[in-house]
């Protein structure tokens, strides 16, 4: 966890814990961070009840500039300057200098400022630090643990209900993107097993938020019990698309797309309209409707050649075949 803090994907999170039994402690060790950290998040925001995590990574962003406009504050004051001058080449560490600097001369500056004033403005003082590689790192965890932890909290497709695998009920679905030219853009998918129906949104950032909002707009009055995903980082914020949605969220193994056979092959019907390396920057959902529209009304032999929009929006009933 690097010394920026919180982004606003965990701020989000702890949203959703706040409403929750869990300790600060518990949710810190999701992150990797000190409880601390938690603590003095919700003590920002006025307290654990009525967290607003967009509201707190806002005023996050706007401490962080004051602290950048506070380092450069060390450039203009020779006072300090000279204090940290001195000391870090005595090999005192920036924590160090920054406590001894309110006692001796009644100036508070944190340590993470002038950590930020050594690495921006004065790489010359950074021989004198004990971490000499790379930017300063907060010792509470890397990236790779926070990701195992991720990995930790899927279900896998394993532990599914057998009931979805036989398709005789609606509301199971299957999710995925197909990804624009620009590798940025995408066309978020969701198929449900039994009809095989599509839903599409086009993304014009493929981001876990916009798939998050995405889904949740979108299977709004829709019947859904449970969704199986791909591995993709933009489904990282799954335990919120469970939440608003009231699905139980699955997730393929890696590198197992036939697990997820629905959507693969639907996602290939849609290529037919945007196909591979097409860019989607120009692109609007009615186009992507129209396309959804023609795939939803088409007739499937598995269907017995009804329309998946005949099964799932008309209630027809079917003897499923076998087949994707």
């Amino acid at each position: 966890m690097s010394h920026e803090h919180l982004n606003l994907k965990q701020r989000i999170r702890l949203e959703v814990w706040a409403e929750t039994d869990m300790t600060q402690k518990e949710m810190a060790d999701q992150f990797g961070i000190p409880p601390s950290t938690v603590c003095r998040e919700y003590r920002r925001a006025g307290g654990r009840k009525g967290y607003d995590a967009h509201r707190a990574h806002a005023s996050a962003q706007r401490r962080r500039k004051d602290g950048k406009r506070k380092s450069k504050k060390l450039l203009t004051d020779q006072i300090l300057f000279s204090y940290v001058d001195e000391k870090i080449r005595l090999c005192w560490s920036p924590e160090q200098i920054a406590g001894r600097m309110e006692q001796e001369i009644g100036i508070r500056v944190c340590h993470e400022t002038i950590y930020t004033f050594i690495y921006e403005e004065r790489p010359e003082w950074k021989p004198y630090l004990r971490q000499k590689k790379g930017r300063y790192r907060r010792r509470w965890g890397t990236k790779e643990r926070e990701k195992k932890r991720e990995e930790a909290k899927k279900q896998r497709i394993d532990t599914r209900p057998d009931v979805v695998e036989v398709r005789e009920r609606l509301g199971d679905w299957e999710g995925d993107t197909i990804v624009g030219g620009e590798r940025t853009t995408g066309i978020l998918t969701h198929v449900e097993r039994k009809s095989g129906y599509l839903l599409a949104d086009l993304l014009k950032r493929k981001t876990a938020e916009s798939v998050w909002k995405k889904t949740t707009n979108h299977f709004s009055g829709l019947p859904v019990h449970t969704i199986t995903y791909d591995n993709g980082s933009e489904f990282s914020l799954h335990e919120l698309i469970g939440r608003d949605t009231g699905a139980d969220i699955y997730f393929a193994f890696p590198y197992h797309s036939w697990e997820r056979g629905t959507n693969e092959n639907t996602n290939g019907l849609l290529r037919q309209f945007f196909p591979k390396r097409m860019m989607f920057g120009m692109l609007r959902q009615k186009d992507v409707d129209h396309a959804v529209d023609l795939i939803n009304h088409r007739p499937r032999k598995r269907l017995n050649y009804l329309t998946p929009h005949e099964v799932f929006v008309e209630g027809k009933s079917i003897a499923i075949q076998g087949g994707m």
